[in-house]
């Protein structure tokens, strides 16, 4: 399915994310990057190498979640916008997203935007909680939200509405 409509699986999203018990001890990324490409920012971004180094830079990155505690620095510097932290720390009824986003307009803090799937279908309302845009992060801003858990494995992208 991948190959020929661009969208992940299930069973390969289940693949790659950490259980639902993790999430639930707080923030840890979540990297969907599912094929093998000449790419390793993301492991050199992680100042707690919880991204494993490749061996080959065509491998595909692999995270001790153990060691993870879904600061973020990775998700700006994915070329492939393909990691977000989940954290289900907070609540048992909603998620807490960090998501690249490189749309205009930015959404603002406290907005309602539209909660996409990974085929761009509205599934859900999400709450923007909070914007990060520093230089630093290089024109990839990372928006929280707030989702509610139900869709955890379906929610993937958001699109504000303006």
């Amino acid at each position: 399915m991948l190959e020929s409509t661009g969208i992940a699986t299930p069973a390969m999203i289940k693949e790659v994310f950490p259980s639902e018990e993790r999430i639930n001890r707080g923030p840890v990324a979540v990297i969907e990057c599912f094929q093998r490409i000449p790419c390793n920012p993301c492991s050199t971004a992680c100042k707690r190498n919880a991204i494993e180094n490749f061996n080959d830079i065509n491998d595909r990155p692999k995270i001790n979640e153990d060691q993870c505690n879904g600061c973020g620095l990775c998700i700006s510097r994915c070329p492939g916008l393909a990691i977000m932290i989940v954290d289900g720390s907070k609540s048992k009824k909603e998620l807490i997203y960090k998501l690249p986003y490189e749309l205009l307009p930015l959404p603002s803090e406290g907005e309602i935007v539209k909660g996409l799937d990974r085929a761009g279908e509205h599934i859900c309302d999400a709450s923007v909680i909070k914007v990060q845009n520093p230089k630093s992060f290089d024109r990839t801003p990372v928006i929280h939200v707030s989702v509610p858990r139900e869709y955890m494995y379906k929610f993937r992208n958001i699109r504000v509405e303006g």
